[in-house]
């Protein structure tokens, strides 16, 4: 039995509930000119493309597509009109079947994705290069912003996927979490402090009576929160921003500053990193964030394997 005809939501038109692989059929027998030959190609039995076009013409009103012939088929003037119309709706799923293969084979589509600004130092750039190089025709869009703002850019769907940090106490429990690095922190002191030639790792506690230089005036949310665990507050003298200042204001003899690992390639060579003992609890770490509950597309989860990859690359 043909599907019931929907109502069109316009003009209150009955549209019928064409199945594609009537349209499918009826086309291939337009192309022959007989069941015969159409269900040879299509690898079928004759009875059963007739019940197809039979079906077809059923749902469309009943009005004859072809005209039954002692040798073959004839398109109707209702089937001449509804070739061109057959023939949209094919090119249509084609097309949609070569977008959906790219996608599966990540040889198109798109890639939304954030990170915070020290992962943009040497970890996202180390795995945009190597994701280029293999997925060139995929569309990349980046976002640079703190973990928080990523994280509600992710919810809100406009991100597929964000390189966050437990920095700051964000709350990640929410989101399907891909494991990065545990970071290490260095120290950076300026190339005449006292600790420049010390070898091996320093405790954050040698420095409890130093200048401290931080992108805020409390420790807490930090990675100065190292220096509290450690049983001291450090005394923040200069509060900068971006990373490049605050290493200025170390080679100026203003203070020091804590480096993170991914941080650590961009260091310039007028002041000393010190790497910091580990007291049992890493200083933080990296996630590659995605949506709980949202399919990981292929795209992303190619993007999170060159995350992976360019990981081993981080000094530290």
């Amino acid at each position: 039995m043909a599907p019931m005809p929907k109502q069109h939501p316009a003009a209150g038109v009955p549209v019928p509930d064409l199945s594609t692989v009537w349209l499918r059929v009826f086309l291939v027998v337009a192309r022959h000119g007989s069941f015969t030959v159409a269900a040879r190609a299509l690898g079928w039995t004759q009875s059963a493309v007739s019940r197809q076009i039979s079906s077809l013409e059923a749902a469309l009103g009943g009005a004859p597509l072809f005209d039954r012939l002692p040798r073959g088929v004839r398109l109707t003037e209702a089937g001449r009109l509804l070739v061109p119309h057959a023939e949209t709706v094919a090119e249509t799923l084609h097309g949609a079947a070569r977008e959906l293969a790219a996608l599966r084979e990540v040889a198109g589509g798109r890639l939304r994705f954030g990170a915070f600004a020290t992962a943009d130092a040497a970890l996202v750039p180390h795995a945009l290069a190597a994701f280029r190089a293999r997925h060139p025709r995929v569309r990349l869009s980046r976002e640079e912003g703190l973990t928080p703002g990523l994280l509600d850019r992710l919810a809100a769907g406009h991100l597929d996927l964000a390189v966050v940090s437990t920095t700051g106490g964000a709350p990640l429990e929410s989101y399907e979490l891909h494991h990065l690095l545990d970071e290490s922190l260095y120290v950076a002191v300026p190339a005449d402090h006292p600790l420049a030639g010390h070898e091996g790792p320093v405790r954050l506690g040698q420095l409890a009576g130093a200048d401290w230089i931080s992108g805020s005036s409390r420790p807490e949310g930090t990675l100065l929160d190292a220096a509290l665990r450690q049983g001291f507050r450090p005394r923040v003298t200069h509060v900068v921003g971006e990373w490049t200042a605050k290493q200025g204001y170390v080679a100026a003899g203003l203070g020091v500053t804590l480096v993170p690992a991914l941080a650590a390639e961009s260091v310039r060579p007028d002041i000393v990193l010190l790497s910091v003992l580990d007291e049992g609890a890493p200083a933080r770490a990296v996630y590659a964030a995605t949506a709980r509950g949202r399919a990981l597309t292929p795209a992303a989860e190619a993007f999170v394997g060159a995350l992976r990859e360019a990981v081993a690359r981080i000094p530290g």
